[in-house]
């Protein structure tokens, strides 16, 4: 392990410009620190900076450590030194607060670094922040009742999706080029694709979440991050993956690292692509045409393009989706227990006060119907999409919406009003959640607002390694490099 105060003599002096730091991604940030260009001091102090000039607006850090610059880490790991923000629930740091955006968990502090957060400290990592999450990560935007309204950097009157729409704003706005995220049903996605950013929701058991939630939301959540290049997501999904003691099972290992797959060619690929919509909402004009220019360079790219009806029923889609959504807030009462509260309006929002009750109310036999219906959903999409290498989908059927449209913070919603959102609205999204199977979220649309497009794609189980490789040739086709919102680190104060 390396100091981090290294005297400054035994370094080449590189003076950084908060501009110059906002336009590296992260495994550039980690070049300059392994070779004594910079050091990781220096870069927390930039994260630091570009912090206080756009968190104000965003509000999508929640903390930024007072003792950052001093935490000791290697310089030696793919990401040396590199600033890393995490996610206020899922991966946690051991005597740090871990609050789950919730008013229930209000000041209490984690007791154990996770496996997640070992390897990202072992790859060089630096933890310096918490970002912004709705309550138990249960909304697709970041508002809650303990944090409040997470923005936009694009737009500060849009929501920056949810369950990691701190991270996304905080990564989209230059504060640091990577953060931690989690997706139990489009929360690294939606965020991504409303933030412009890249996001990998990889195979169910492709990481691990233990030592304590080994397959949590009965297989349907995965932790990975949010970043702005498919190089960073690569090395990224190198470092988080593989089984770890507790497992439930363990996935086929990748012939190779994934950073290595943007080395070797793209086979031709054979693409279903989706321009109808999987729940019941219609896609926006401005979505679709996004998804048929992905279609066209596709096809420019060499690959075989087709289009492909709905594969999923809108109610075996429903069923799918609505039934671990309530189920997971089952065990509430049990964490209230350890930690000594009550569950109720003063500590829980409306609509997870009406999610919890209707859990409780549900019988073993119930729970049951929920596995079964998540099995029906895996089996119908493999039928009909097995045919496919990829399937390629609107991120989100719609462009990117203002506040607050599905908070839980809201009484005037009811229960069944905010389950019939999720399918609508995050169809394309939860369904892969369910089969298992990677799915990723590139920035390749702009609405006539000036908002990103999210354009989706999925890849057959455990085949991360075809989606590094097309994602790659996206990038170096149509770049998104450069493309800064409107609020943002390098811009003047």
């Amino acid at each position: 392990m390396t100091s981090t105060n290294e005297p400054r003599q035994q370094r080449a002096d590189l003076h950084m410009e908060l501009e110059e730091y906002c336009a590296h991604d992260a495994m550039a940030l980690a070049e300059l620190v392994r070779t004594r260009q910079m050091s990781p001091a220096e870069l927390i102090g930039l994260a630091r900076r570009a912090c206080e000039r756009v968190n104000p607006v965003l509000n999508a850090i929640i903390e930024f450590y007072d003792d950052a610059e001093e935490v000791p880490g290697t310089d030696d790991g793919v990401f040396a030194g590199v600033p890393f923000l995490r996610k206020d629930l899922g991966a946690s740091e051991r005597g740090r607060l871990q609050e789950r955006g919730s008013r229930l968990w209000q000041g209490h502090v984690s007791t154990q670094d996770t496996y997640y957060t070992r390897r990202a400290k072992t790859a060089g990592l630096r933890y310096v922040a918490r970002t912004a999450t709705p309550e138990f990560g249960t909304s697709g935007c970041t508002t809650s009742r303990l944090t409040g309204v997470s923005a936009n950097p694009w737009d500060l009157s849009c929501s920056a999706g949810g369950s990691s729409g701190g991270a996304a704003a905080a990564v989209a706005a230059g504060i640091a080029p990577i953060a931690h995220a989690s997706d139990g049903g489009g929360s690294i996605r939606t965020p991504a694709s409303y933030c412009g950013l890249v996001g990998l929701n990889p195979s169910r058991g492709r990481g691990s979440a233990g030592p304590s939630r080994q397959d949590p939301l009965f297989g349907m959540s995965r932790e990975l991050v949010v970043c702005r290049t498919v190089r960073d997501m690569a090395a990224a999904l190198d470092v988080f993956s593989g089984p770890e003691p507790g497992d439930p099972f363990i996935i086929a290992r990748p012939e190779r690292p994934f950073s290595d797959e943007l080395q070797y060619p793209t086979t031709r690929l054979r693409i279903g692509l989706a321009r109808t919509s999987w729940g019941d909402r219609d896609v926006e004009a401005e979505v679709l045409a996004a998804v048929d220019v992905t279609g066209t360079l596709l096809e420019e790219l060499g690959h075989e393009v087709e289009e492909i009806d709905s594969p999923i029923d809108v109610e075996t889609l429903r069923r799918a989706l609505i039934g671990p959504l309530v189920l997971g807030l089952a065990d509430l009462s049990e964490a209230a227990k350890s930690l000594g509260r009550e569950i109720g309006p003063d500590t829980v929002e409306p609509v997870n006060l009406a999610l919890y009750e209707r859990a409780a109310g549900m019988s073993a036999a119930d729970a049951l119907v929920v596995f079964e219906d998540m099995r029906k959903a895996r089996v119908a999409m493999s039928l009909a999409t097995q045919q496919y290498d990829v399937v390629v989908t609107p991120t989100m059927p719609m462009t990117v919406p203002a506040h607050g449209l599905y908070s839980t913070v809201r009484d005037d919603v009811s229960v069944d009003e905010y389950l019939a959102n999720e399918v609508r609205n995050f169809g394309f999204l939860g369904i892969y959640n369910v089969t298992g199977q990677p799915s990723l979220t590139l920035p390749l649309g702009c609405s006539d607002k000036g908002l990103p497009i999210g354009v989706q794609f999925a890849a057959r189980f455990a085949d991360e390694a075809t989606l590094m490789r097309l994602a790659r040739d996206i990038e170096e086709a149509r770049p998104w490099s450069g493309r800064y919102p409107a609020v943002h680190a390098a811009a003047a104060p």
